[in-house]
């Protein structure tokens, strides 16, 4: 996904995002139109200027649709990415990509989404049974939630990882939640007590694990270099972006990997690192994909920031704290801010680079940022 002559070369210089809520009056493509507007409003471009665009497979407003209500110009580059929340960051590499090859000049990436108010997509009994979920759901893994429960539960059992070290990443989102006003969970401060006592989804994972559901959508707008210069803010550049699906990959559970454990997290960090001038060790702030607590602590051992086995230990006394060892999901992410399938954490991502956060890292200059782990996932380095 990253070529040499992609570092630095573009920048995501606007981001907009309609409100967050378990249930919003509009439609989706209302709120991609509402979205994608207010990106190019703080970019400071016009609509007519966009030519590039890119989504997700799962998207529905539709690159037509989405083009004549908001009044673009012709198109010379659309793409979509699979995988659900797998292809947050890749939108947004699919249209570095395009502009450093000279493909389009104005791109616009955006996710639009009613998961609060609409129907669960696991509940669509017609499409149950894909060739690989025919390895899971008659075994009574139904749900996203079910087959990351039984990753968690290996990881415990492998590595000591306990439900306090589950809390801690619960706790680091749901404080950075009540920071930020466009939160869901902003003013609903989360304690040990409530998380151990609530409710199991999915054992070991319990209500406080899993990420909200969410109405909202999100859009950023990325130009070339020399562009980014002349746009209303301050440009935050795309210095390196990855894509990742191992060998034998199958979503969620791994079953076919020799280590489970090591999910897409681990193929793109490989590709990510090779083509960046710095290391996790001097990435200021990160946005880790947060379906599920467990996933952070994988992640975190993915993207090179402790070593194997060592992600639990890792969130221990304030380490995804502002001022720990690796500030974590500043605006409060998937599980206190909004799941939008991850695209809050790119703008946060571009709002922690401008200095503009609700819980602004100080002098943060260089920003990771990831899509899902346990699918064909992506990520981008951010700085500015």
């Amino acid at each position: 996904m990253t070529a040499p002559g992609l570092k630095d070369a573009v920048a995501i210089v606007g981001i907009g995002q309609t409100a967050f809520a378990r249930q919003l009056a509009e439609d989706e493509k209302t709120l991609a139109c509402r979205a994608v507007l207010a990106a190019l409003d703080d970019a400071g471009i016009a609509p007519g200027e966009v030519d590039a665009l890119a989504s997700y497979t799962m998207e529905e407003t539709d690159e037509v649709e989405l083009a004549k209500a908001v009044g673009f110009g012709d198109l010379t580059f659309f793409s979509k990415v699979g995988y659900g929340g797998g292809g947050s960051c890749a939108t947004v590499a699919h249209l570095a990509a395009a502009i450093a090859a000279g493909q389009a000049t104005v791109g616009v990436a955006w996710r639009s989404r009613k998961r609060g108010s609409g129907p669960r997509p696991w509940t669509n009994t017609a499409v149950q049974l894909p060739t690989p979920a025919q390895w899971t759901r008659p075994f009574g893994l139904l749900r996203p939630v079910d087959e990351i429960a039984m990753l968690a539960r290996r990881y415990m059992h492998e590595y000591g990882v306990t439900r306090d070290h589950l809390f801690n990443v619960a706790l680091a989102c749901r404080n950075r939640a009540n920071q930020n006003p466009a939160a869901v969970m902003y003013e609903r401060p989360l304690t040990r007590e409530m998380y151990m006592t609530s409710r199991w989804i999915s054992e070991p994972l319990c209500l406080y694990d899993n990420c909200l559901e969410t109405d909202g959508a999100l859009a950023c707008v990325v130009v070339g270099r020399e562009r980014a210069r002349d746009c209303a803010e301050k440009p935050v550049y795309v210095h390196a972006a990855a894509q990742g699906l191992p060998a034998q990959h199958h979503g969620m559970v791994n079953y076919w990997n020799d280590d489970p454990l090591t999910g897409p997290a681990w193929t793109a960090a490989r590709h990510l690192w090779k083509h960046a001038d710095f290391t996790p060790r001097e990435v200021d702030v990160a946005q880790i994909y947060d379906a599920f607590t467990a996933l952070i602590p994988l992640s975190l051992e993915g993207y090179g920031f402790c070593g194997r086995g060592e992600g639990g230990a890792f969130t221990e006394q304030g380490g995804l704290e502002i001022g720990g060892r690796l500030p974590l999901n500043t605006g409060g992410g998937g599980l206190s801010e909004a799941y939008v399938h991850g695209f809050n954490l790119v703008n946060e991502g571009v709002k922690q680079l401008r200095g503009t956060s609700t819980a602004q890292v100080p002098g943060a200059e260089t920003c990771l940022v990831t899509a899902g782990e346990g699918v064909p996932t992506s990520a981008l380095l951010l700085r500015s």
